[in-house]
């Protein structure tokens, strides 16, 4: 087991109508807030905007709106965001939504106490060190951002796709009211279940030893996910299935499952790529590239992926070949993908050459070479890249 130091200051509440407790959780941070949303149908129509905007001003506060964060959050509305705060003297953010909006939201807190542009945090020319808190209502599990210390963005200008990691964005609170995400269709849930579980792969697929806790750990997330995935995709109204995944996609990122053992995170460090250049949904650049990164890479740490293969998939051991029971494992995960509906080949997300394969790769190892199990070059993410098409 590693060395480690984990934080999780955030508070979770996981309850119907917790979303109306968001005043008077703002309340005891600031009299003044900036409040973040999609703008979108679901939260007018719901009645979502009703209840944070009664909320807010129940408990005395005042508030200021920023709507229209889009999938793959872009910096030029942070930059919006950063402005209003700085103006407003804002002293807290709340994010109503999913992914998207709180990684927004958590780039507008440590952009507004910074002044140079917030791109810089992105770029690493420059490391946060503080934040205005930020509080989120959880509509849509899949990122796990509202539990965990990271934020990605896109530069709208350049293409670029890139991450935040820092402490001091964690959340102050979560509230997670499972009836909202009930109305979530069947492609968001889809994406949202392959997130997670790409979340904890990120984490198990480790070159680590000696780390049995947290092994365990990951499979048993890993396997609650694959049963409740078969409750949603026979009932996407199930409540006591939503409940679950709100609570296991914090589970799967918020530092845990990664206390004493190192990590991977290739495979989303390449759908980054995939997500700044063909704007493809993040979820699906996982369950496409996952088997191939896996394919790829399982010869240098083959017990692993032995054990993957039998714990969490339970795939018999085959101990005069145990090649043949880890490929078995790759197998059944993308048959559990496939199985779900998501897609696991370039061409289905509109992927249909390899023009930008060479450039992606490059970027994508601009800071070096990526991955923990393997250590991918360039030349490696290209060819993971070929293999998916």
């Amino acid at each position: 087991m590693d060395s480690f130091e984990f934080m999780s200051p955030t508070e979770f509440i996981l309850q119907k109508d917790a979303d109306k407790l968001c005043g008077e959780k703002i309340k005891r941070i600031s009299d003044v807030c900036l409040f973040v949303h999609y703008g979108d149908g679901f939260t007018y129509k719901t009645g979502l905007h009703a209840r944070i905007t009664e909320s807010l001003e129940m408990a005395g506060v005042e508030y200021y709106e920023l709507p229209g964060v889009e999938p793959n959050p872009k910096v030029k509305l942070v930059r919006k965001g950063i402005e209003i705060c700085k103006e407003k003297k804002v002293g807290c953010i709340l994010a109503v939504g999913g992914g998207s909006v709180i990684d927004t939201a958590k780039a507008i807190g440590i952009g507004a106490g910074y002044d140079g542009d917030v791109w810089d945090f992105y770029s690493k020319k420059a490391a946060p060190t503080e934040s205005i808190p930020v509080g989120t209502v959880m509509t849509l599990p899949a990122t796990g951002s509202e539990g965990s210390n990271g934020s990605v963005l896109k530069n709208d200008q350049t293409g670029e796709s890139a991450d935040v990691m820092a402490d001091c964005i964690r959340p102050v609170f979560t509230l997670m009211n499972p009836e909202l995400t009930m109305t979530i269709p069947k492609r968001q849930t889809i994406f949202g279940i392959v997130d997670m579980f790409s979340h904890v792969m990120e984490r198990y697929f480790s070159s680590s030893v000696e780390v049995n806790l947290t092994d365990y750990m990951c499979e048993g997330v890993m396997k609650s996910i694959i049963v409740n995935a078969r409750t949603l995709m026979t009932d996407l109204t199930d409540y006591n299935a939503r409940a679950e995944l709100m609570w296991t996609s914090i589970v799967a990122h918020n530092g845990l499952l990664a206390t004493g053992r190192n990590q991977d995170w290739a495979t989303h460090t390449m759908g980054a790529q995939l997500s700044a250049q063909y704007n493809a949904v993040h979820g699906s650049t996982l369950s496409v590239l996952f088997p191939c990164w896996a394919e790829y890479v399982y010869k240098e740490n083959l017990p692993r992926f032995v054990q993957f293969a039998n714990r969490v998939f339970d795939v018999d051991l085959d101990f005069y070949n145990q090649e043949k029971t880890a490929k078995e494992g790759i197998r059944r995960l993308r048959e559990f993908f496939e199985w779900m509906g998501a897609p696991t080949c370039l061409s289905q997300i509109g992927v249909e050459n390899d023009e930008k394969f060479k450039m992606m790769a490059e970027t994508a190892c601009r800071f070096g070479d990526i991955g923990g199990i393997k250590a991918l070059n360039a030349r490696d993410v290209e060819e993971i890249y070929k293999m998916a098409q």
